[in-house]
This record gives C-alpha cells, sequence and structure tokens, in this order.
C-alpha cells in the first residue's frame, strides 16, 4: 500500500493506492470512526481497475483539526478533493461513506461513476423538522478517530429531501441508467428516503462493481 498524502484547506488527507492498475479507480469510503483498510476487501477483488481508499478527515491517517466543525459538506470536499487527483472514479462507501457518496454523486455526476451503498456505522439524520443548534464538547483528541467527528457526523440536521435532492441530480446528469447500487440492508432515514425515491432494488456489491466495471 502507497499513500498520497493530498492538502484539503488545512487538513493533510490520506488517499491509500491499496492495488495499482490500470482503467477506472474504485474508491473506498470509510464508515465513522473507522479507518481505510490496509489491502482490497475480498468483496471488491475482482475490480478490474486500481482500489484506492480515502481517510476522511479526523479519521486514520489524516490530520485531526483542532475543535471540531465537522460537518457532511467538509467530508464531501474530502472526496471531491480526491476525485480531483485520481479523475472519474466509481465509489464503494460503507455507512456515513455511503451518505458522502451520495451527495458527491450529484455534485460531480461527471467524476463519479456509479456509488455503491454499504451498510456501516454512521450517521442516522435527519429530523422530520426544524431543529435547535446546540454546542458540543468533547475530550481531546489523541489519536484518530477525533471525538468530535464521532460526535458531529453521528446524526444529520437535515431532512431526507436534502440527500434525495443529489441523488436525482446523479441520476438527471451522470449518464449511467443506474448511478447507485444498494448493497446494504440497514435502512436508516437517509437512505430509505432514497430507496423510496429511485426505487432502488438490492443487490451485492460484487455484482453491483460487475455491472459498473462492464
Amino acid at each position: 500500500m502507497t499513500t498520497t498524502h493530498l492538502v484539503h484547506n488545512k487538513v493533510r488527507l490520506a488517499l491509500h493506492e491499496l492495488r495499482p492498475g490500470n482503467g477506472i479507480p474504485l474508491l473506498l469510503l470509510h464508515g465513522l470512526g473507522e479507518h481505510s483498510p490496509d489491502a482490497v476487501p475480498d468483496r471488491m477483488a475482482a475490480w478490474p481497475g486500481p482500489v484506492h481508499a480515502l481517510d476522511f478527515t479526523g479519521h486514520g491517517d489524516s490530520t485531526i483539526p483542532k475543535g471540531g466543525g465537522y460537518s457532511a459538506e467538509l467530508l464531501m470536499a474530502d472526496v471531491d478533493v480526491a476525485l480531483a487527483e485520481l479523475g472519474p472514479a466509481t465509489v464503494v462507501g460503507r455507512g456515513l461513506g455511503a451518505y458522502i457518496a451520495v451527495l458527491v454523486a450529484g455534485a460531480r455526476p461527471e467524476l463519479v461513476r456509479g456509488a455503491v451503498l454499504e451498510d456501516g456505522p454512521g450517521l442516522f439524520g435527519g429530523p422530520t423538522g426544524p431543529t435547535s443548534p446546540f454546542v458540543l464538547v468533547a475530550p481531546p483528541a489523541d489519536g484518530p478517530p477525533d471525538p468530535y467527528a464521532l460526535l458531529e457526523l453521528a446524526s444529520d440536521v437535515r431532512t431526507g429531501d436534502y440527500v434525495v435532492t443529489y441523488a436525482r441530480h446523479a441520476m438527471e446528469r451522470s449518464g449511467i441508467d443506474q448511478p447507485f447500487a444498494l448493497a446494504a440492508h440497514g435502512r436508516p432515514p437517509w437512505l430509505a428516503a432514497i430507496i423510496d425515491s429511485l426505487l432502488l432494488q438490492p443487490t451485492t456489491t460484487e455484482r453491483a462493481l460487475a455491472g459498473y466495471a462492464g
């Protein structure tokens, strides 16, 4: 495994190359509190191109910022920086990584060539109505994951319509018949909203990647 460090504002992001190769890259996005795997997971071994994995801000080998300030948009920008380095890629996201994959697929439909949504630790958002802001106080971080990341990213302050808007953008602008593949069994509210809106049918990561690779 080789690692490239990318600059995102004051953060150094760790982008790991798990396996070299030619063709469209596969980019793995981990769940909340996790980090990139050290090797290509078995369920993704058949991917014909290079395989990369990104450590989000505050996770793995990426920088832990002082005082928190985490949001889904911050992590979406993390992935945007990685895609600027890799070019068009297929994305596999776990939990929080799956949520971020949907946002990026809608914001950068020309760069995300399919997103596989898997189960994993992550946010359980969002509310059914307006919420009040609150202040979080986390203990000092002595290593990843950042406690502020765990607190601030555990739930989403946005309603399901927010992520559905991004999903619809991907459907309209990506040029792919189905830019999302549902490989998750859990149904947090944000994912349930996408399933209902796009009528996604369950599949496996292996089948989904075979389709995108083809």
